[in-house]
């Protein structure tokens, strides 16, 4: 990545798939630690599908009374589907702090919507530091 990239308003993606999917795992542990977080999900189970469609990415988040649970392979029947059209338009999600529900899209049991937003924006704001500082808890580089 260039100077002129990191200082233009483009937003910039990970420089692969395989990083991109490192990042955004790092960001799901993050979010599992978050205690507030499992607070507001201490009631809650759920399975939820996660599909950023043009890098045909697709991961799992599982929650079962306030523990969040990630896996890398798409749910069989998930409760709610959270998908966006581009990874652009996910990682803007991550980088802006303007609410996320323009770009992306929500499928299934929308009475969950508000157990989804909770889990969103936490794991939205953890993305959003992951991709500052992408590196994992024992410090090596996730790029």
């Amino acid at each position: 990545m260039t100077h002129s990239e990191i200082g233009s308003n483009e937003s910039s993606l990970p420089p692969s798939k395989r990083a991109a999917r490192r990042i955004i795992q790092r960001a799901f542990v993050l979010t599992g630690r978050d205690r507030q977080l499992r607070q507001h999900l201490r009631e809650a189970r759920l399975t939820t599908l996660w599909i950023v469609e043009d890098w045909d990415l697709v991961w799992t988040v599982t929650i079962d009374r306030g523990k969040i649970a990630f896996q890398r392979r798409p749910a069989k029947h998930p409760d709610l589907t959270i998908s966006w059209q581009t990874a652009n338009e996910f990682l803007s999600c991550a980088r802006e702090s303007a609410s996320p529900q323009s770009r992306l899209e929500l499928a299934g049991n929308i009475e969950l919507r508000r157990v989804a937003s909770h889990l969103l924006k936490s794991f939205l704001g953890h993305l959003g530091h992951v991709l500052r500082n992408p590196v994992d808890g024992a410090g090596e580089s996730l790029l």
